[in-house]
């Protein structure tokens, strides 16, 4: 975090209705036949946001994109863990958000977000401000070729910024992902990170617009590869009971959601994350040799998957 002069939140908001715009209208395009809806929002609080939803498309279940710009008096716990000295403090946050369910089960599922945050200390210095934010993905059935350009076109994305960023923020994606009543990761990561501002506003600010660029090279490419795939009724079952696990991080350990239903957000907008279809099936596993049980022997575990291992 930062404690420097006022950063510029108009550009901040014009570039992530700008991203919404774009990954929206791409995703619409990928789909073919379903376009998204959106929602205009205010809260009591202070502030609004604008959610789109796309359902029941041809090649994307549910796909929810939202946009929040929100103001409060009290800075919940949830978003000063690291900075416990800012709790109940006022705060400004803004973001982009969105999370994309597919149909064909060969065809993962995806989460991006990016955001930033600045609040005002009690002794009334400067804001201290910082952004977050990354991409994580995850699949059904595991294929490495997918796996590799995911994590490619997220470290080349953070090259430009210092080597260290890519291994950083994979590792901290692969530890913040994880189900730890599981034991198990949710997916095979991508990167995130929070809390930082250490190249001042605006590189810091430029590098969370290339994370953010990059969730559609990233993605949309493994979406196109996939989504006419031939599936069977057995595979649709799997995937519904691995979105079990997505739901599970999402309610229990999420720090967004968690700070969203703490701050007084709308509830609609925070739990859009949520799939439309899931199951829980109790003491199930997948048989050895089948593909589902290769997802988890060699999938769900962290790799050096920009390197190809």
């Amino acid at each position: 975090m930062s404690a420097s002069p006022a950063p510029d939140l108009a550009a901040v908001k014009a570039y992530l209705l700008g991203l919404q715009d774009r990954i929206c209208a791409a995703l619409a395009e990928e789909d073919g036949q379903a376009g998204f809806t959106a929602e205009e929002w205010t809260r009591p609080e202070g502030g609004g946001g604008r959610t789109r939803i796309l359902a029941v498309g041809a090649v994307f279940e549910k796909a929810g994109v939202g946009f929040s710009h929100v103001t409060g008096a009290t800075l919940p716990p949830s978003a000063t863990a690291h900075r416990p000295e800012l709790a109940g403090r006022p705060w400004v946050a803004m973001g982009v958000s969105l999370v994309i369910h597919p149909r064909n089960p060969r065809v993962p599922t995806s989460h991006a977000n990016v955001r930033f945050f600045s609040t005002t200390p009690a002794d009334g210095s400067a804001p201290v401000w910082w952004f977050g934010g990354g991409f994580d993905l995850t699949p059904y059935y595991g294929y490495e070729e997918d796996c590799v350009h995911w994590h490619s076109v997220a470290r080349d994305a953070l090259a430009p910024f210092g080597a260290e960023h890519y291994p950083r923020f994979k590792k901290w994606c692969d530890d913040y992902f994880f189900l730890k009543h599981r034991g198990e990761p949710r997916g095979i990561g991508g990167v995130f990170f929070d809390d930082f501002s250490a190249l001042g506003f605006e590189k810091s600010f430029a590098l969370m617009r290339a994370v953010g660029d990059a969730y559609l090279p990233a993605y949309r490419p493994i979406v196109a590869r996939r989504k006419l795939t031939p599936t069977t009724a057995a595979e649709r079952d799997w995937q519904l009971y691995r979105r079990g696990r997505y739901v599970e991080f999402n309610l229990v350990w999420d720090r967004g959601t968690l700070f969203g239903l703490q701050s007084g957000g709308r509830t609609e907008s925070i739990l859009m994350s949520l799939p439309p279809l899931v199951r829980w099936d109790y003491g199930r596993a997948p048989l050895p040799g089948t593909e589902e049980h290769r997802l988890h022997t060699d999938f769900l575990r962290p790799r050096a998957w920009a390197d190809g291992a």
